[in-house]
Parts: structure tokens; C-alpha cells; sequence
């Protein structure tokens, strides 16, 4: 009989064939295992009068040695009082766009129920593929609950359920309402809110009303309101509280901020006014109407049921050799000591703009300025820190992070504080900063909270 002889070089190459089909052996049956299904909470509210708030996406990542895996339903799970206050729960299959998108809707219900699936067949090639939850609420869903919305597995063809691994926290989200939105009312945008609540706890938001677009003044703009006695849950119809009159195009008025005095329980709202080209790109200093913005007040003495005409104080506030002086939206201050506050702004002779203040120690019969805190630096909010010391928080110009700034005597004197240009990134956007009384761990503290576009 003949002996096979096998070469040192034939038997690798024989070992390498062994080698090679064994792994695709164990690979081939570690595909399933190798399917990797991960949930992430998107960071939100969840907002009623909007028809799709995103909750959270699925992530699925099929190896490629699987040629195609059919899904047919997601199981979830809700707390009880999202299942009173959610509308319909959507799904849609985004494929492999990782971002929020709702073009293609693959099904939808009316949860009833704490744990249920959603019938929702997709089929999955190699490579990555995200599906979105969201959620539409329902007009009396009740803004003290809260929604949390969890995927705990997907169902296939085979009817073999893979469990879903959850990334992150932030699955239990806070209800909100948009109070405007684009159209309402026939007005094309709204933009600059500003809030405060009153001694009996009623709310008030003012905002730009852009009827044509979403620019910014000189275009025709109003300041509205709304107004809610139950704490936000509903809200009255919009009411305009600021308008110059005709020609509306050529005497736009907005960039709102609102504070109320506790102790004539006032609510005062300023506003920038500019006829015709006098907003910042067009005004030229002085303290006329026709060669400037003028810094308008207006004020309620009723709850925000009614409001006076804009005043004018512009001459009480602005140096005429500034291009322009107005205020910084969103919101106002009361002192400690009596004095109602607004940030503001000026814009100087060298076109350089100002952070700053106003401040009226009579209650709003008279008004002082306060001193640039910083060059390059406009849209700011204010707080009182300690009795007597307000901190002032500034969009800066040259981009990247907040500055912040400390006075002691009213804005005759200002330093920068240790976190500022450095705390706080920002993209050259509005933001906003409160002061209030939280519990935290069981103990009543001052907190200031701080809100923006978190980002540089």
C-alpha cells in the first residue's frame, strides 16, 4: 500500500483550512448573541399642543454575516399616569439616520395600559439602524406628572425576544406646553420669551410676535402675553400689551423682559422700540425716535388683566452719544430691598456693545443706569446673590462661554467673577438665570439655576 506523505508545508496549509472552518463555524453561531440592541433617553420635555416629542431610540447593530433579521413588535413599559396622559405612543424606523426624524411613521397606539408591545414589523440588513419612540399628549394631561417610557425588548419572526440594554438615564421626563407656536393666530414666529409669576401665583410669558417672519426688529413685531391663574395647566388667550401702532412695519416693538414688584404688585415689562430703521443695525445715537431706539416700559396693576400704554424712559437711561440703550429679554428682578431691576444694554459711540443694568429705587416713578460690566457682551439676566450684590450673566460676543459679573453699589462698579469666559459654554445665545427657594435634601437653600444651549 502507498504512503500519503504530507509536507511540512501541506500540513499547515491543511491546519490553516481546520483553523478557518472552525471559526466560521463559531461564528456562525455567535451571530445571535452578536446582535446588539441598546435604548437611549433623549434629554427633553415633553410638551403638550406638539404632535410628536421624542422619548427615546433604539439602536440595533446586525453583524454582517447575517444576511437579514425580521422584527414584528416592541415590548414597553409606562408608569400609570403617562398612560392617563399620553394621546398616542409613535414609532418611526429613521434606518440608519441616527437623529429624530418623523417621515417614516411604522406604527402607532393608545397605550391603555402599564406594560404592552407595539406591533412593528421592520426588516433589518447588516449595519446599524435606529428606531424612535414619541409620544402626543393629550390637551388635559396634567403638567405635575411626569412621562417615562421604557423598550424592553424586541420581538422576531421566530418569535425569540432579545432584551434591550438601556444607555443612559433621563427616561423620566417632565411635561411641558408649547404656549406658541409657528402659525397660531395667523403669526408667522414666535420668539423672545420672558416669564414671571405674580403674589397669587398667577403667570405671565411675554414674547416677540413676528407676524410676517422670524427676523428681528425693524420688521412688524408686537410684544404678547398669556396669562394662567392654575400654574401653567391652561392658559388664556394671547393678548397684545405692546404695539405702536400704524405703520406697523416701520414701529416694531420687542425683545421683552418682565419682572413684578412685590410690594406694589405691579407687573412691568420693557421692550425695545424701533420706528422705522432704529433697531441696532440702524440706529445713530441721540435720544429721538427718529435717530434712535427708545427703551418703552409698560405695567400692570390688576394680575396682568389689563395694561397701561408703553412709556418712553429713554432719556432717563441712555447717554446720547450711544448708538442704542435697551433692555435684556427674558426676565427682570425685586430686591431685597425694594428696587425692581432689569439687565440691559448699550451699544457705544465705537459700536462696541455693553452689558448692564437699569434699576429704579421708587418703584418704577424713575430710572438709573448702571455702567458697562463688560465690552462684547449684550443679551444678559440678573439675580441678587446676597442682600445688595446682583450677579450678572452675559451672552459674550467673542463666542465659546458666558462671562459673569459681580457689583455691589448698583452697577457703578463691576467684577468679574472667577467662572466667567470659563463656567458656563455657550454659543452666542440667549440664556436665562433664576433665584429660588429649593429643597434639597430635605433643607430649603438658595439656588440659582442656570438654562441655555449647552454647547460652545
Amino acid at each position: 500500500m502507498k504512503q500519503k506523505i504530507i509536507t511540512c508545508g501541506t500540513w499547515i496549509t491543511f491546519m490553516l483550512m481546520i483553523s478557518l472552518s472552525c471559526t466560521k463555524k463559531i461564528t456562525q453561531g455567535a451571530s445571535a448573541d452578536a446582535i446588539q440592541i441598546t435604548s437611549k433617553a433623549s434629554v427633553n420635555p415633553v410638551l403638550k399642543r406638539v404632535s410628536a416629542n421624542p422619548l427615546l431610540r433604539i439602536r440595533i447593530y446586525i453583524p454582517e454575516d447575517i444576511s437579514e433579521k425580521n422584527y414584528q413588535k416592541i415590548s414597553c413599559t409606562l408608569n400609570q399616569s403617562a398612560v392617563n396622559d399620553i394621546d398616542e405612543l409613535q414609532v418611526y424606523f429613521t434606518n440608519t439616520e441616527p437623529l429624530f426624524d418623523t417621515t417614516n411613521l411604522i406604527a402607532k397606539i393608545n397605550p391603555s395600559q402599564t406594560n404592552f408591545t407595539i406591533p412593528a414589523a421592520i426588516k433589518l440588513h447588516p449595519g446599524l439602524h435606529y428606531i424612535w419612540l414619541s409620544a402626543k399628549l393629550k390637551d388635559a394631561a396634567n403638567m405635575n406628572n411626569k412621562i417615562e417610557l421604557h423598550c424592553t425588548g424586541l420581538t422576531d419572526a421566530d418569535n425569540k425576544t432579545a432584551s434591550i440594554t438601556e444607555e443612559n438615564a433621563g427616561y423620566n421626563k417632565r411635561i411641558g406646553i408649547a404656549l406658541r407656536k409657528a402659525g397660531d393666530d395667523a403669526v408667522n414666529t414666535y420668539r423672545i420669551p420672558g416669564i414671571t409669576v405674580t403674589d397669587k401665583g398667577t403667570l405671565i410669558a411675554v414674547y416677540d410676535v413676528r407676524y410676517n417672519n422670524a427676523k428681528d426688529l425693524p420688521e412688524n413685531i408686537d410684544v404678547g402675553m398669556n396669562r394662567s391663574t392654575d400654574g401653567g395647566q391652561t392658559w388664556q388667550p394671547m393678548k397684545v400689551m405692546m404695539d405702536m401702532g400704524t405703520p406697523q412695519a416701520n414701529n416694531g416693538i420687542g425683545d421683552p423682559s418682565i419682572l413684578f414688584d412685590p410690594v406694589t404688585k405691579k407687573i412691568w415689562v420693557a421692550a425695545l422700540w424701533s420706528k422705522g430703521n432704529h433697531s441696532i443695525a440702524g440706529s445713530i445715537g441721540g435720544l429721538s425716535p427718529d435717530s434712535t431706539g427708545q427703551f418703552m416700559l409698560a405695567s400692570s396693576s390688576n394680575d396682568g388683566l389689563t395694561w397701561t400704554a408703553p412709556i418712553n424712559i429713554t432719556s432717563q437711561v441712555k447717554d446720547p452719544a450711544w448708538k442704542i440703550f435697551f433692555q435684556g429679554p427674558g426676565n427682570g428682578i425685586a430686591m431685597q430691598d425694594g428696587k425692581i431691576v432689569f439687565p440691559a444694554q448699550y451699544w457705544d459711540e465705537k459700536n462696541i456693545p455693553h452689558s448692564t443694568i437699569i434699576y429704579s429705587d421708587d418703584h418704577g416713578a424713575t430710572w438709573k443706569r448702571g455702567a458697562g460690566a463688560k465690552s462684547n457682551t449684550t443679551e444678559s439676566t440678573v439675580v441678587e446673590t446676597t442682600p445688595g450684590t446682583l450677579m450678572l450673566n452675559m451672552r459674550d460676543n467673542r463666542g465659546s462661554f458666558r462671562s459673569i459679573a459681580i457689583t455691589k453699589d448698583m452697577g457703578q462698579h463691576w467684577t468679574e467673577d472667577a467662572t466667567s469666559y470659563k463656567a458656563l459654554p455657550d454659543p452666542v445665545c440667549m440664556g436665562s438665570l433664576l433665584r429660588v427657594k429649593a429643597n434639597v435634601k430635605g433643607v430649603m437653600k438658595d439656588v440659582l439655576f442656570f438654562s441655555n444651549p449647552n454647547t460652545s
